[in-house]
């Protein structure tokens, strides 16, 4: 009888077991997720700022107020184009990171 209970909780603490590696396993996967779409995120600012920057250099040099004006509307012109497609970016590796972390806990990986 005691041989039959130990199997019967060694089949069920097997499967147990392999969840809790490969939830262990997802979560690793995660906190790396994070700091790359952290860093991701890090780098963005950046080269939002130099362009930012470097539009306020362009400004300062302007001839007339119209140069100025062309100098601004061209910069958030580009930034909104940056930004929308920095979003993008951060969204795809987000969706990347998720469908990653399911597959780890799917045992597919």
């Amino acid at each position: 009888m005691t041989d039959k209970i130990r199997d019967t909780f060694e089949k069920m603490a097997e499967p147990a077991k392999k969840a809790g590696e490969a939830l262990r396993d997802a979560g690793t996967k995660m906190a790396e997720s994070s700091s790359t779409v952290g860093l991701k995120m890090l780098d963005q600012a950046e080269s939002n700022t130099r362009e930012a920057f470097q539009a306020m250099r362009a400004a300062a040099g302007a001839k007339d107020l119209s140069e100025v004006m062309k100098i601004q509307g061209d910069f958030i012109r580009e930034q909104g184009t940056r930004s929308m497609g920095q979003a993008r970016e951060i969204g795809e590796l987000i969706m990347q990171f998720g469908r990653d972390a399911v597959s780890t806990v799917r045992g597919e990986k």
